[in-house]
């Protein structure tokens, strides 16, 4: 019996509830995705969000793709979480904390104090911010999910990955906790046009951190690929402009992220304008992306009401290929951000980190990688090191693991001297005021 008629058996559909519906292009990407497999036609798909407005633009959106996929599915729209959580057998997190105003504040307030950022989502005084702001919206999350729908998958999109997962799975005790990123597949898309050879022909294997994995793997029929971009980054000037292959170039393996995020977590770059301006770094570049996004939404909600087209295409996401996997035992291997517990022997065992995970109707099944280059994982322990420290701020209401927490962070320390990175936090805190929990809102600068 497939695991869909196992959950059939018990009640009348597969449940998969959307948190954060409202992201409106990203939860339009998903469906596309979940609809293209045949056997997830006849879904129950519950959207929750706390804006009305956009929770009814999501819902309109979900009943078009529908139509368009010829998806027999129930879509339910709901402002109570509690309601869309009950029963669900996947939930599917694309929350964001304070929506644009809180980024704004995010870059806004560290650019006074001289801080630069790209994305800051990740690590440095946004994704530290970013994080704390989460935090007890997760610990809701994982209190009413071990109620209502104790024995569902909870497939986590919302940034700062690392932090996220740490946080959720230590303070709520769920298990069936993985958080996903596109950063490897993309990174291993755009190797293999560099290097001529079809995606699909490729053999590859990446470890490491959310947004800091390293590509270790890089073959086609048996050959390492690796000569072949290096003599490419030899022979284009451009391509040595960019932060990744700087990095790739003195540390011996590819990173998955964009240079924009890859700046950001190191303390060679951002600081110096030297380096900004050889590697071409988009400073604010994500505040532009959040203006996007806004446009993208209203430009959806318009098609919508005045019965244009909408795109329907698929995403290559991850969650619904380990939904339709779980269900229909199908397998395949995924990347995944989970605690570590010995999967990377050369990182902290208590931290989150991204490996290759198999999935099928036993759920999902992370790799054991071993001891990853010993440069690779100091780097990797600087992030972790980082992360752990917000996550325990959050854990033992200690706002003094705020500051220490910038402290670490390459960037930040790079940047700022330890008085100003004080100073900061302090900033920060009363910027995003009672966003954080009650415990964490002190100001203790000198």
């Amino acid at each position: 019996m497939s695991r869909k008629s196992q959950l059939k058996s018990s009640k009348s559909q597969l449940k998969i509830t959307f948190v954060g519906a409202g992201s409106v292009v990203f939860t339009q990407g998903l469906l596309a995705d979940l609809f293209a497999f045949p056997e997830l036609e006849d879904v129950h798909i519950a959207l929750h969000d706390i804006d009305p407005e956009r929770l009814a633009t999501a819902q309109a959106a979900a009943a078009y793709i529908a139509r368009h996929r010829d998806a027999d599915a129930t879509i339910t729209a709901h402002t109570d979480r509690r309601t869309a959580l009950a029963d669900a057998d996947f939930v599917i997190n694309i929350v964001q904390i304070g929506m644009g105003e809180a980024t704004r504040t995010d870059f806004d307030v560290p650019a006074r104090f001289g801080l630069r950022q790209t994305i800051g989502d990740t690590l440095g005084i946004g994704g530290i911010f970013r994080a704390l702001r989460t935090f007890p919206f997760l610990k809701e999350l994982g209190t009413d999910m071990a109620e209502l729908c104790p024995d569902a998958w909870l497939l986590n999109y919302t940034n700062p990955m690392a932090m996220n997962i740490q946080y959720v799975t230590a303070a709520t005790g769920l298990t069936k906790v993985v958080g996903l990123c596109h950063s490897v597949y993309w990174t291993m898309q755009d190797l293999a046009k560099l290097v001529n050879v079809p995606y699909e022909d490729l053999t590859y294997r990446a470890a490491g951190v959310n947004h800091q994995a390293w590509v270790l793997r890089f073959e086609h029929e048996g050959r390492d690929l690796y000569p072949l971009l290096d003599e490419l980054i030899a022979s284009d000037a451009q391509l040595r402009r960019r932060v990744r292959v700087d990095m790739y170039r003195r540390l011996g393996c590819y990173p998955t992220e964009t240079s924009e995020h890859s700046s950001e977590y190191v303390p060679w770059y951002l600081h110096h304008d030297s380096e900004v301006e050889r590697l071409r770094l988009p400073i604010g570049a994500y505040v532009g992306i959040v203006d996007d996004n806004v446009a993208q939404y209203h430009r959806t909600k318009e098609a919508l009401a005045s019965g244009e087209p909408l795109a329907v295409e698929g995403t290559m996401e991850y969650a619904p290929q380990i939904i339709h996997s779980v269900v229909t035992g199908t397998p395949r291997t995924v990347y995944g951000n989970v605690p570590n517990h010995g999967l990377i022997d050369n990182l902290p065992a208590h931290g989150v980190v991204e490996v290759p995970c198999l999935v099928d109707a036993s759920g999902v099944q992370p790799t054991r990688i071993g001891a990853l280059p010993p440069q690779l994982a100091a780097l990797n322990r600087t992030y972790l090191s980082t992360s752990d420290l917000v996550v325990r701020a959050a854990l033992d209401d200690e706002p003094r693991h705020i500051r220490h927490a910038a402290m670490t962070d390459p960037a930040t320390a790079a940047a700022l001297p330890v008085e100003r990175i004080w100073q900061l936090c302090d900033a920060m805190v009363r910027a995003h005021g009672e966003r954080l929990q009650p415990g964490l809102r002190a100001l203790l600068g000198d």
